[in-house]
C-alpha cells in the first residue's frame, strides 16, 4: 500500500488484468450454453478461494485477513457480484467488442465519481477526457438506439457496478492487504452465488470440457482481481481506469478468430 504513484508500474499489473479478462469472456460465453451466470459465479468462488487459502497459506499471509472494514468489503462485493452477473449475461449475446466497448463506460463513472467518493481532483483536463471517451464508447459499440434489449442494458449496468466497485477497492487498498481483500471477495462472493442459486435452482453441474472452462475461470476472475487490487495501489484510480482500453483490440480479435 504505497503512497507514492507509480504509473508504469500499475500499467504492467493492468495489461495482467487485461489478460485475464480476455480468458475470462472465452471462457464465460462457452459455459453461457449449460450453466446460468449465478452457477458460473458459485464455481468461480469457489475455486477463487481454494486458491487465495493455499496460496495464503504458503506465503504465510493468512494473518493479515481483517474485519475492521466489512462494510466496505460487502459494498465493494455486492457492486461487484452484481456487475460480474450482468457481465456474464451480456457475454453470452453480443459480440465481445460490443460488450467491452460499452463496459469500457466504466472509467467514465470512476472519473465522475472518484471526486467525491475518493477525494481525487476532476480537472479541466479530465472532464474532456471523459466527455472524448463516452463519444468513443458510443463509436465503437454502436448501440441500436431503436432496438435497445436487456443485453445492452446489462452490459452497462455492470460499468456502473464495475465503477463502485473499483472506488471501493482503491479505499480498502489504503489499509487493507492484498489477501484481506481477495479473501473477502471469494468468501463474499461464494455466499452470495450460494444464496442465488438456492432461489434460483441449481441446473446443472459443470462436465466434460466445460470442467476446464469453470476452472479457467475461476482462476482468471481472481488474477484480475489480484492486478488490478495490484495497479489501484500504485496508482490513482482515474489513471488506472482508463488502461484498461488497451483490452478492446486484443479481444476483438479474439472475437474474430474464435467466433
Amino acid at each position: 500500500m504505497t503512497t507514492r504513484s507509480e504509473p508504469l508500474k500499475a500499467t504492467v499489473w493492468m495489461i495482467g488484468a487485461m489478460v485475464a479478462f480476455s480468458l475470462m469472456a472465452v471462457s464465460g460465453r462457452e459455459l453461457a450454453t449449460s450453466l446460468n451466470t449465478f452457477e458460473i459465479m458459485l464455481y468461480r468462488s469457489i475455486i477463487g478461494l481454494m486458491i487465495v487459502l493455499v496460496i495464503g497459506f504458503f506465503a504465510k499471509t493468512l494473518n493479515e485477513i481483517r474485519c475492521d472494514r466489512l462494510g466496505l468489503h460487502l459494498f465493494r462485493n455486492l457492486a461487484h457480484f452484481s456487475g460480474q452477473n450482468l457481465w456474464f449475461l451480456a457475454v453470452a449475446y453480443i459480440p465481445f467488442s460490443q460488450l467491452f466497448a460499452l463496459e469500457f463506460s466504466t472509467p467514465i463513472w470512476v472519473a465522475l465519481f472518484a471526486p467525491l467518493f475518493l477525494g481525487e481532483a476532476l480537472t479541466r483536463q479530465r472532464v474532456l477526457t471523459v466527455v472524448l471517451g463516452f463519444a468513443g464508447v458510443l463509436i465503437v459499440a454502436r448501440p441500436d438506439m431503436e432496438q435497445i434489449d436487456f443485453a445492452i442494458i446489462a452490459a452497462v449496468a455492470c460499468a456502473i457496478c464495475f465503477a463502485g466497485s473499483m472506488m471501493a477497492t482503491k479505499k480498502l487498498t489504503n489499509d487493507q492487504s492484498i489477501t484481506c481483500i481477495l479473501f473477502w471477495l471469494t468468501l463474499m462472493q461464494l455466499f452470495m452465488g450460494l444464496m442465488a442459486t438456492f432461489f434460483m435452482g441449481m441446473n446443472t453441474f459443470p462436465e466434460g470440457i466445460n470442467i476446464i472452462w469453470v476452472v479457467i475461470v475461476g482462476i482468471g476472475g481472481l488474477m484480475a482481481h489480484f492486478c488490478i487490487t495490484n495497479a489501484l495501489a500504485l496508482a490513482p484510480a482515474i489513471v488506472v481506469i482508463p488502461l484498461d482500453f488497451m483490452r478492446l483490440p486484443l479481444i476483438s480479435v479474439i472475437g474474430f478468430l474464435i467466433y
